[in-house]
């Protein structure tokens, strides 16, 4: 099921998910077209889209029924609905959305305890609760053990000092899972607490400017003696950085699969313009290095979609491994940067337009090699496993 021209042949989705993808393709139709270019220029979508989402069941799947949501631990839903959003990217707004289910929301459903739960879970499922986590900070990214964000316990509340930058859906988010340092070991003084974003002390500095994904926002965030409540840590004092482990293979195996189905709407539409395109009297596609070119990419990008695709069963089975999403992430997303510059190419000056969409694609593809693991990280632990 689910064919393409570039992957034709796909079993990973039963009727379910390719009843789901139907109902993506609406929603994106009805709410981001024509929301596109002013969230674009405004740097962030309005908050009524998280709620739109939860409305159509496109948020939060893993949310128990009782709290709201879902109950549905099969992440090839989660997976459906990035592709979509990734294969024909209409506004890089949506991209919050999978953000929240597949990388911020898992902590507020597998770290909290029945208290928090009862009083987190409802407002996110209905999409009244924006979330988002905040790790990096301006002197540290990769190196979760340089954190300096600390978080100084104070009778029943924590003292919380510091600051967080490339924070996504930090414009909007209502409560941030943050990363603080509550002793100095480098990995067991980590901890993980909730702070809301009406706390007093705690502000959003600006919405960074980024070379692409405009529509998404990214902010600076600022902690200036912000007390929060002990009842907001999650799991135990110095669990934090078990706790950011735990969730970073379903983020990394995400960014994998939406960076092939990226390649994969590439490479349709860059087929679509060769067969178009006229040059000395024919269609650019008729020429032999075009020819060789798509057939290039092409295959490649099936062999990806295969191997994700088995990684994306093997997850929704508990089975997936560190090592392997971080394989996934880093190949898939150097091959969509690849996939992008050599499709702009066969573009010719149009590529280098704005209003052809292979130039946003060609500014929102870079950071996929950086966001969620560098690629250089990736490498790294795919070769420590290696025994090197």
């Amino acid at each position: 099921m689910t064919s393409g021209v570039v992957s034709p042949h796909r079993s990973l989705y039963d009727e379910d998910h390719e009843a789901l993808r139907e109902t993506v393709r609406a929603f994106v139709a009805k709410h981001a077209a024509p929301n596109a270019e002013k969230w674009d220029k405004e740097g962030k979508v309005e908050r009524w889209l998280f709620a739109e989402a939860a409305a159509a069941g496109l948020l939060g799947f893993n949310i128990p029924e009782e709290y709201g949501g879902a109950g549905i631990t099969d992440f090839r839903f989660n997976a459906v609905i990035g592709e979509e959003f990734s294969r024909n990217p209409v506004s890089s707004g949506m991209a919050g959305i999978g953000l929240s289910s597949d990388i911020v929301i898992p902590y507020f459903t597998e770290l909290t305890n029945d208290e928090q739960k009862a009083r987190w879970l409802p407002g996110i499922a209905s999409g009244e609760l924006i979330t988002a986590v905040a790790m990096t900070e301006p002197g540290t990214g990769s190196d979760l053990a340089g954190i300096a964000t600390s978080a100084v316990r104070d009778g029943d509340e924590y003292v919380v000092n510091g600051s967080k930058v490339f924070i996504s859906n930090g414009q909007n988010a209502d409560l941030v899972v943050t990363a603080v340092r509550t002793s100095a070991d480098p990995h067991k003084g980590l901890s993980l607490i909730v702070i809301e974003a009406d706390s007093e002390g705690f502000s959003r500095g600006r919405n960074l400017e980024k070379v692409g994904l405009h529509a998404q926002d990214t902010s600076e965030l600022f902690f200036t003696d912000v007390r929060v409540p002990a009842a907001n840590l999650l799991g135990n004092e110095g669990d934090g950085f078990i706790g950011l482990m735990r969730n970073l293979p379903q983020e990394r195996i995400s960014i994998a699969a939406n960076a092939v189905a990226s390649c994969e709407g590439v490479l349709e539409r860059t087929l679509e313009y060769v067969r178009t395109r006229k040059a000395f009297g024919k269609p650019i596609g008729n020429f032999q290095n075009t020819r060789f070119e798509i057939a290039d990419m092409v295959t490649a990008v099936r062999v990806s979609r295969t191997y994700v695709d088995e990684l994306l069963a093997r997850h929704s089975e508990g089975q997936l491994s560190a090592v392997e999403a971080a394989a996934a992430k880093f190949h898939c997303t150097e091959q969509y940067v690849n996939v992008v510059n050599r499709c702009l190419q066969l573009h010719g000056g149009y590529g280098y337009m704005l209003e052809y969409r292979i130039a946003n694609d060609y500014l929102d593809s870079r950071i996929t090699t950086i966001y969620g693991g560098t690629t250089e990280i990736m490498k790294e632990i795919v070769g420590r496993d290696l025994g090197l």
